[in-house]
């Protein structure tokens, strides 16, 4: 992996050459931003955004952008490929480095704005979604909870396992989850199931990996070709009604417990921004099955994972009451993914589906092999066997009106910049009943 010149990467923005901020020259992650009655698209840098729609009206953008800089979401960029892509990031490089010409900063000056007090919107019109189950730790861990003597299915080493969610409740960052209502599993003394909302509500983090060129029905991609239509990533919160996914789980797996809401990151991240951060696949245990050819590729497994740090923490009521800081669950890595990014990619479209731009594949829970790691408090709590104390002596098991959850992630390797990821986040209101 070739390090960056660090110092040829300086910005005239002085807060994007901090050594820990989440957004410098090497990241320009794409966003959406409100500007009056309207949706503009943006890069971040430093503490700042600039509007691409404005920075197209002002001549600063080549012509052949322009159209797709100015539309309300990165879709019409996506679709155009990787030549568009690389060209948007050279110029946007380019632009806000240091040694820019006079004129370009002054114009480029202008259409610029402070991130923080920021109205900020989905920056991708989503035509599906589709949930994996990418990390092999996290479904241990979980059939281990209710299969004790089969904690692995037979397939899971095999193929890659997911299912289609529902892409008209994903929200962005910030935007409120409402407590859903659902059937419940009756008790051995009730008749009917219960319907009342879940005392079981959780998260889990995940990444989304965001599909830019589409690809054609019928045409299964290649994994050597895989990464072409990889747009970039953000942060993921696939809200889960533990108790209402019990009860309905079976026989075709998640529904109603999953698809009430979905939260994202306002930021996607280029693929190109984490070239630096790119590692080896994880590595399988020497007994376990090599995936078949279509889902085997040697450059995929020498630098198909990629290397992002993730976070938990928790905000309840109390602790917002008293001014305490986020309460960290838990951390994990995306490295340990059992499949690669490309992997997922070839294998949703294997049997000739077709991917759209836009589309979101999310890698499931993310968690990594020790107890901490857990990507969710199903993991956490063993079930709500195992209560978490908090700094203000309280407890959780699963979370409580008021409760907000913040997602973190970031990318380090010597010689390169950090990036971070941003947040996403969320805060849980009582159910409309």
């Amino acid at each position: 992996m070739a390090k960056q010149n660090i110092a040829a990467h300086k910005s005239w923005l002085p807060d994007a050459n901090h050594p820990t901020t989440d957004f410098p020259l090497t990241h320009l992650p794409y966003g959406a931003v409100a500007v009056e009655d309207q949706q503009h698209l943006c890069v971040a840098i430093g503490s700042h955004l600039l509007d691409l729609h404005a920075c197209a009206a002002s001549g600063l953008l080549p012509a052949a952008l322009t159209e797709a800089c100015q539309a309300p979401t990165l879709n019409l960029l996506m679709s155009q490929g990787s030549q568009s892509w690389a060209l948007l990031r050279k110029t946007l490089t380019t632009l806000l480095h240091a040694d820019v010409k006079p004129e370009h900063k002054e114009k480029a000056e202008a259409a610029l704005h402070s991130i923080a007090g920021s109205t900020f919107q989905k920056p991708v019109h989503i035509p599906n979604y589709t949930d994996f189950y990418a990390s092999i730790h996290h479904a241990t861990r979980v059939g281990q909870l209710f299969r004790p003597d089969q904690p692995l299915l037979p397939n899971y080493k095999h193929i890659p396992i997911g299912y289609h969610g529902r892409a008209s409740s994903i929200l962005v960052s910030g935007e409120p989850i409402v407590r859903p209502i659902g059937q419940t599993r009756p008790s051995a003394e009730e008749i009917q199931p219960n319907f009342i909302p879940t005392s079981k509500l959780d998260y889990e983090l995940e990444l989304a990996l965001y599909i830019g060129k589409p690809s054609t029905q019928g045409t299964p991609v290649p994994i050597s070709h895989a990464a072409d239509h990889l747009f970039g990533i953000s942060l993921l919160n696939d809200w889960s009604a533990r108790d209402i996914q019990s009860w309905e789980y079976q026989p075709l797996g998640p529904f109603l417990a999953k698809n009430f809401a979905t939260t994202v990151s306002p930021w996607v991240t280029p693929i190109a921004a984490l070239e630096p951060f790119r590692v080896p696949a994880a590595s399988r245990l020497a007994t376990d099955p090599k995936p078949l050819s279509y889902l085997h590729s040697a450059a995929d497994q020498k630098s198909g994972g990629l290397d992002v740090a993730l976070e938990v923490f928790l905000l309840t009521a109390t602790m917002k009451a008293n001014k305490l800081e986020p309460f960290p669950l838990s951390q994990s890595n995306a490295r340990d993914l059992y499949w690669t990014p490309a992997q997922l990619t070839t294998h949703h479209t294997s049997n000739g589906c077709n991917l759209q731009a836009g589309d979101i594949l999310a890698t499931g829970t993310i968690s990594g092999p020790a107890e901490a790691s857990a990507g969710c408090l199903l993991e956490l709590t063993r079930n709500g066997a195992q209560p978490i104390l908090l700094p203000t002596a309280e407890t959780r098991t699963f979370l409580e009106d008021g409760d907000e959850i913040i997602l973190r992630g970031s990318c380090e390797s010597p010689g390169h910049h950090r990036i971070g990821l941003g947040e996403c986040r969320a805060t849980i209101h009582s159910a409309r009943t």
